[in-house]
């Protein structure tokens, strides 16, 4: 299954993280364009001085990461997709450049169900997203979890819990699920 990411889900970098782990477990193939690598590391200017730069660095290492992964969108497709805010036209044409069978978003809004279903494409917010992976393949969205989960305690230097750290990026329902599976660390 090829999924569009949505810059709105690779800037929160523990909810990319969960995702991109996800992927590297070959639950799905990652897509997005250029432009939305640029607009995550544009959205990054909020954070303070010097967070544009480590964005970049994180979007260089993640497009050597994935090589395959970055679409550029048709003019043609630019030019005929209509969204409500044709400032996102350039995902929906990036999903359909990469043949992409879902667009994982935090903006349900700007992209009708209606209208995506028009170019065979679903759109899911990444909770929705992560639990239908879970459904399919508990023990590796587990696994992803539990990976990201250490990692943010590496870098935090203290224990983190894992719940909360899920529902600050946006899983509470993933959380919920991992936690009555019992695969939820504290």
């Amino acid at each position: 299954m090829k999924v569009l990411l949505d810059a709105n889900v690779l800037f929160p970098t523990v909810l990319r993280e969960i995702l991109l782990a996800c992927a590297a477990a070959g639950l799905f193939r990652p897509l997005w364009s250029p432009r939305i690598l640029e607009e995550w590391a544009r959205a990054t200017v909020k954070l303070g001085p010097g967070a544009e730069v480590v964005a970049r660095g994180e979007i260089a290492a993640l497009s050597a990461a994935w090589p395959g992964a970055a679409v550029t969108p048709k003019d043609g497709d630019l030019r005929r997709l209509w969204l409500p805010d044709p400032d996102d036209v350039h995902v929906l044409a990036a999903a359909v450049a990469g043949s992409a069978d879902l667009i994982v978003t935090l903006n349900a809004k700007d992209f009708p169900r209606h209208v995506l279903a028009e170019e065979g494409l679903e759109r899911l917010d990444p909770d929705q997203f992560l639990l239908s992976l879970h459904a399919a393949a508990p023990d590796a969205v587990a696994a992803s979890v539990a990976r990201v989960h250490a990692e943010a305690e590496r870098l935090a230097g203290e224990p983190l819990p894992a719940k909360a750290l899920l529902k600050r990026a946006r899983l509470p329902r993933l959380g919920k699920a991992l936690a009555r599976d019992g695969a939820l660390p504290n």
